[in-house]
């Protein structure tokens, strides 16, 4: 199915309609027309064609109610006809294609050429005897037999590219797997609520069919496109389809078209699926993308959205006509800034790079010369024609000589680590219940400084139950018992309650004996619905008896109104609307309240104060929530203005104040203690009243009485960010933030003007890292702005998912820090990585460059030094990059946006151990043969057989690689190094699987490795030696690091360079602005940048997450160039701040980030 194209998938679909036309009264095409209208227009068309909703649904044999029988051929009828709800991604690059792009790297050219003219001139054969004295004296030595096998370098170098190439291939293509493993994980978590055979049951989206009735709330993703059947107070934010902000309100009778991609921002209803798959609007859009992605990937190579697998589900429409500046904040969906660790290792690779192009470039030219001044000016030998040919064979030798030196001196094998390094961490976090869905999210959260959370749900158990109570003038401490309530004060509350929260709200009996009851829908309303359950009522009957349908008028709960309302005609035609919300907003409305004996009575502002001293603050003391339940009546006539909100909801009787608990959870206390220690601050954001803030912070251990901390209400912050104008100034966010630790009543523009103004402070030296959990629509713009965005994976609405880098699974706190400790562990691993190759890299160029300038030929041959380049890079990546991480990762403060990659103790053993080696190979090369009484190697003729001589040099080379490579396991100057190794198998088989081959290579490789066979004792030398790396290693622990002030730090993020200006908003060519770079400079270097290109296309792809964003992002990065709408939700805040305005705080990124 996956692999059908969009144009088959077309054709397929209309041959069955024309075969089952007949049975359902509508056809796919007929419902796809009636999808594109908008509108009344659409209103009128159903009138016409179909008479009214109804209508459609008979047409389509589905009752409003009752929902599709469910049962499997009527489905899989469904299916055929009108589609799957499932939109084929793209094909995945083949094997052969990802080969074909690993030998696009210059560097890997370059040997294929040298190594093939190498070979076409060992087949050549000069006429005539002329060039026994073409060459140096020398040449003579050869014997016959020897220049037979002077093939077998130039193959040998090609079969080692071979090799190069189908490792990199292999690993891309394996990753690439990964990322759609995970990305159809994530699909699958994605279920939506249907009604079928009467149930209500949650399928996942991709099952849905048309004809489905789909139950919508606030919060949802639409998963199809449908026709509102029944509901209220729906409001549907339409911006990724339409570009246009505002949100659409949505009404049987005015504008029923529900499209999919869009967000339901508030109210709830269903709808009747008509359109699904490739025939909604998003499917539609999703077609001509694909279709126009093929056209264009053939124009522009670098068309980096090949990767993305477009499945529908994950991904929300973003718009198709590039829209305004709102829909960028969608099109733009990750992080502005390149992740920390891109960064550095970017800068890193350019300078290592450049360093290895020039001593390779310095090694062939000192070859050359070497070689033309000794034949032709010492030797005063005349240049014959004949000759040509063994000349050229030199040059090509001393060319590939110096291109080795170049392969080994690029780091090709960083990008790599990064990327295994992350992909292993993003595999085991889905463990720790971290889902991860930007790769660099994972590194960030190592950075991390600053956590700001949620309380309901993440720092708490989200199972509310009623503790206390405040009903008829008496405050019960525990549940009181039915018979002490006044019988018609019972029977309004039981109403109150049952009626005005939403039906889908219920609590079911445990799953397994002596469980507790399990809470459905909104937890809030799950905690009252237990407290008539303790009270010995019951909400059905009264549910029944007032189905859904009937209700007259609902005011949904949302972030601005904190309150829920409904309304019901009672019988005698008159209106009684029931009222539920935060108690304190709903008290400041009620002008009567129930006493003892059940009746109402005035309830005046006095009377009010003295009930939050008595009543609500010792109950949010308790760290309660307190909800208050009230309730107001209307006459039939005339009928009240319901849209005018305010006359409305007033002069409310209340019925009761209730104080809900939820618990903290209990791993809690012990996490943030972990994150204190960390030197990462936890704040509290919540949209609680200030005491039940307050006692859950002490309990949770976010404060500790006696400090000195801050805790404030939304109102009083903005009033302290504010200047008399009303803008946000930075400098007052600075007084605040440091000592804030609880955020209470906090709309969700005040977290995210907290979590803005905490990233873009200067206060500290250092960046703030700023991680944020979310778990409401409305914490988008919170969870975008954030370096690294967690939505919950079970309370979670699929806009704050969507929204999100990383889902908690189990809406756990402490899940986070296991994020944190992987963060960390994958920074760790990257310097483990970069110290081991750095010493390779550095010892292996400088031999090579010594041994040429000094006996004309290096003593490493291409063959060996592309071997111990994949030693050192592949097969190294993998061993180190794999390591677990451990506690005391947590027991140390967060490394910081400018601290170097390569630290001081990191340079120390870098250069101590690059000591160790040289000396020991220079004097193996040097008085080697002496000291083994061997033949010497030293300035062998052209194709002389391999000496022993040089096999051991090689030999010791690697041993001293493997055992440096247990060293390079601690970066942090430990002296146990082997601390933990078995806890790693990777590790273990890889550095004994390299052994083995290396044995293998010396004994039996022969002429194309050129090694010739060692003897034991001669073995066992070249063990000591490596050995001898582990004993130097506690030789150089033992040197302390604050007596070298000479030695520099490498690979460090200054602040201005975070961001070049013409990267902000072209995230997709992140990586061709550092190869414009290198262009100016030198083309050769290319291959690390190569592969990290490989690298970020698929993080790219992982982050982007579908193939059409890529597209969407490059029409996007045009319009959106520096602006920060900081507020979208109310116009009359909207502050537009320009990025110039301070030149080092990091320039806000694209526009509508917020």
């Amino acid at each position: 199915m996956g692999d059908m194209t969009n144009s088959d998938f077309y054709s397929k679909n209309q041959r069955n309609e024309a075969n089952h036309a007949g049975e359902f009264g509508c056809t796919m095409e007929e419902l796809r027309s009636l999808m594109e209208l908008r509108g009344t227009e659409a209103v009128v068309k159903i009138k016409e064609t179909y008479g009214d909703t109804e209508g459609i649904c008979r047409r389509l044999k589905t009752s409003p109610v009752e929902g599709l029988p469910g049962t499997a051929p009527d489905l899989e009828k469904r299916k055929q006809i009108f589609g799957q709800n499932f939109i084929p991604p793209k094909k995945p690059k083949t094997f052969l294609q990802l080969v074909w792009e690993a030998l696009q790297d210059v560097t890997l050219i370059i040997l294929e050429i040298a190594a093939i003219i190498s070979l076409g001139l060992s087949f050549y054969h000069p006429p005539g005897e002329g060039n026994e004295g073409c060459a140096t004296a020398q040449a003579g030595a050869e014997d016959e037999g020897e220049a037979e096998a002077g093939w077998i370098e130039g193959a040998a170098i090609l079969l080692s590219v071979i090799c190069v190439v189908l490792v990199t291939a292999f690993n891309d293509w394996s990753k690439e797997k990964q990322f759609r493993g995970l990305q159809s994980r994530i699909e699958q978590e994605q279920k939506f609520t249907v009604v079928r055979g009467a149930q209500v049951i949650q399928i996942p989206v991709a099952e849905i069919v048309v004809g489905d009735i789909a139950q919508v709330k606030y919060g949802d993703l639409l998963p199809a496109d449908g026709i509102f059947i029944q509901g209220n107070d729906l409001k549907i934010d339409e911006s990724s389809l339409t570009g246009e902000s505002d949100q659409v309100r949505k009404s049987v009778d005015k504008d029923p078209m529900l499209l999919s991609g869009t967000h339901v921002m508030e109210g709830s209803g269903r709808m009747l699926v008509t359109a699904v798959g490739v025939n909604s609007q998003t499917g539609i859009i999703f077609t001509l993308l694909g279709a126009g992605g093929e056209e264009e990937e053939k124009k522009d190579k670098k068309a980096k959205q090949q990767d993305g697998a477009a499945a529908m589900e994950m991904q929300p429409l973003k718009s198709a006509e590039g829209g305004d500046g709102d829909d960028k904040k969608k099109a733009n969906m990750h992080k502005k800034e390149k992740s920390v660790l891109q960064g550095k290792l970017t800068k890193l690779a350019v300078q290592i790079g450049k360093a290895g192009l020039v001593m390779s470039a310095i090694t062939v030219i000192i070859l050359v010369l070497y070689f033309t001044v000794d034949t032709f000016v010492v030797n005063k030998k005349p240049w014959m024609p004949e000759c040509t040919p063994v000349y050229v064979q030199y040059f090509v030798k001393f060319f590939i000589i110096g291109v080795t030196v170049l392969v080994v001196a690029v780091p090709e094998g960083l990008p790599l680590a990064v990327t295994i390094s992350l992909a292993y961490s993003v595999k085991k976090m889905m463990k720790d219940n971290n889902l991860v869905r930007h790769l660099d999210a994972c590194e960030t959260m190592g950075n991390a400084t600053a956590i700001c959370s949620d309380k309901t749900g993440t720092l708490t158990t989200n199972r509310m139950t009623v503790v206390q109570a405040y009903i008829g003038d008496v405050h019960y401490k525990e549940i009181p018992e039915a018979s002490a309530i006044n019988s018609q004060t019972l029977e309004l509350l039981v109403n109150a309650i049952a009626i005005n929260s939403a039906y889908t709200t219920k609590i079911l009996p445990p799953e397994k004996e002596g469980a507790l009851p399990r809470q459905v829908g909104n937890k809030t309303e799950c905690g009252l619905l237990g407290f008539v359950l303790d009270l010995k009522q019951d909400y059905e009957p009264v549910r029944s008896q007032m189905p859904e349908e009937k209700l007259y008028k609902v005011y949904t709960f949302n972030s601005v109104r904190k309150s829920m309302s409904t309304v019901i005609k009672m019988p005698d035609e008159s209106f009684r609307m029931y009222s539920k919300g935060a108690s304190e907003i709903v008290l400041k409305k009620c002008c009567k309240i129930l006493s003892a004996a059940g009746e109402a009575r005035v309830f005046r502002p006095r009377d009010r104060d003295e009930m939050v001293k008595k009543v609500i603050e010792p109950m949010a003391c308790d760290g309660l929530r307190t909800i208050c339940v009230a309730y107001r009546d209307f006459p039939s006539s005339p009928e009240p203005d319901w849209e005018n909100e305010n006359d409305i909801l007033n002069d409310l009787t209340c019925i009761c104040v209730v104080g809900i608990e939820d618990p903290v959870r209990p791993e809690v206390p012990e996490a943030i203690r972990k994150c204190q220690r960390a030197g990462i601050t936890v704040r509290m954001v919540t949209g609680d009243n200030i005491n039940t803030a307050r006692a859950i912070a002490i309990k949770c251990g976010i404060i500790h009485p006696g400090e000195d901390f801050l805790c404030l209400e939304g109102k009083e912050f903005n009033r302290r960010i504010r200047n008399e104008k009303g803008e946000i100034e930075q400098e007052r966010i600075d007084k605040i933030w440091p000592k804030l630790r609880v955020l209470a009543r906090s709309s969700p523009t005040d977290k995210h003007t907290l979590v803005k103004g905490i990233i873009d402070s200067t206060h500290t030296e250092q960046r703030q890292v700023v991680a944020v959990t979310g778990d409401g629509t409305n914490d988008g713009p919170a969870l975008k702005k954030a370096d690294v965005g967690f939505a919950m994976g079970i309370a979670g609405t699929d806009v704050a998912k969507e929204a999100s880098d990383i889902i908690l699974t189990d809406d756990n706190f402490s899940s986070i820090v296991k994020a944190v400790m992987w963060g960390r562990n994958v920074y760790d691993s990257i310097s483990k990585f970069l110290q081991f190759q750095l010493t390779v890299n550095v010892v292996a160029v400088i031999v090579a460059f010594t041994g040429a300038c000094i006996t004309q030929d290096s003593p490493l041959k291409a063959v060996q030094m592309l071997w111990v380049n994949l030693i050192m890079d592949t097969f190294a990546s993998l061993a180190l990059a794999t390591e677990p991480p451990t506690e005391s990762l947590l027991l140390r403060k967060p490394y910081g946006r400018n601290k170097p990659l390569i630290s001081r103790t990191m340079m120390k053993n870098i250069l101590g151990h690059a000591v160790y080696q040289l000396t020991l190979i220079f004097t193996l090369l040097f008085v080697g043969e002496k000291m083994f009484m061997i033949d010497s190697g030293r300035n062998a003729p052209l194709h002389s057989p391999p000496s022993e001589h040089y096999t051991i040099i090689f030999n010791t080379f690697v041993m001293m690689q493997l055992f440096n490579e247990i060293n390079a396991r601690k970066i942090h100057g430990e002296r146990n190094v082997f601390d933990g190794i078995f806890r790693n198998p990777i590790f273990c088989t890889i550095v004994l699987g390299t052994f083995a081959i290396q044995i293998v290579i010396v004994q039996f490789g022969g002429k194309p490795f050129s090694c010739s066979p060692l003897q034991l004792d001669q073995w066992m030398w070249c063990i000591f030696i490596g050995l001898g790396e582990l004993v130097w290693g506690q030789v150089i622990a033992t040197i302390p690091t604050s007596r070298l002030k000479f030695l520099k730090e490498a690979g460090r993020l200054t602040q201005k360079e975070e961001i070049p200006e013409e990267e902000l908003n072209e995230d997709v060519e992140e990586i061709d602005h550092a190869e414009r770079e290198l262009r100016r400079g030198q083309i050769l270097w290319f291959r690390g940048l190569n592969r990290i290109q490989t690298q970020i296309e698929v993080v790219n792809t992982f982050k982007s997450g579908a193939s059409f964003q890529g597209a969407l992002r490059r029409q996007s990065s045009v319009t959106s160039q520096s602006q920060d709408v900081t507020n979208l939700s109310s116009p009359s805040h909207v502050s537009l701040s320009n990025v110039l305005s301070s030149p080092t705080s990091t320039p806000p990124a694209a526009a509508g980030q917020g």
